[in-house]
């Protein structure tokens, strides 16, 4: 077999290979999640009541599919976002807490939401920073801070650093990811 056959077959499945993992998902969360995390707890008034280890919500990629809905699937699960002012929580100005549409651990308190002009739920800081995890993300050929929740793995958005003062940052997040629940 010629060097250019066989480089060229070896090429073509790697590229079949990642491919084909892509579209099929990862079997489940036990690869990056280790079998518990320290979250810190709250109330539905927003008041956190404790903080301890509790066990991660791991899945197969399966039983995901089957009790999210597709659009919650697709950003949760595999990254995907949500068109900018196409969210439910966007133009939000209600007052309570943002949950995790997969585990309901308690991320963003609206009293740090503001209008970042981008067409996505935007909050200067997470609710506590036990409960989000943050990861490089280089998709795309673009540096950025990927945010997730640190129960589940759920894939919220990202975070940049053009926040407003005195922070500097801005917690973009994707509405589908986010359940949000009324303060008590």
């Amino acid at each position: 077999m010629e060097r250019r056959v066989f480089l060229g077959l070896t090429l073509a499945g790697t590229a079949a290979w990642g491919l084909n993992e892509y579209l099929s998902g990862p079997e489940d969360d036990s690869r990056r999640l280790p079998p518990s995390v320290r979250i810190a707890e709250f109330d539905a008034s927003g008041k956190q009541f404790v903080v301890g280890d509790v066990a991660t919500v791991r899945r197969k990629d399966a039983e995901w599919k089957k009790v999210l809905p597709v659009d919650q699937y697709m950003v949760t699960r595999r990254g995907d976002t949500e068109l900018a002012y196409a969210g439910e929580y966007w133009n939000s100005h209600d007052d309570g807490l943002y949950r995790c549409v997969c585990c309901a651990t308690a991320l963003f308190d609206s009293k740090t939401k503001f209008n970042s002009g981008t067409g996505w739920p935007s909050f200067t800081e997470p609710i506590a920073k036990e409960n989000v995890a943050e990861a490089p993300d280089n998709s795309f050929g673009v540096g950025r801070t990927e945010v997730s929740c640190r129960r589940c793995g759920a894939h919220l958005g990202h975070v940049f650093d053009d926040g407003p003062p005195p922070g500097g940052l801005r917690y973009c997040m994707n509405s589908v990811a986010l359940k949000f629940a009324p303060r008590a």
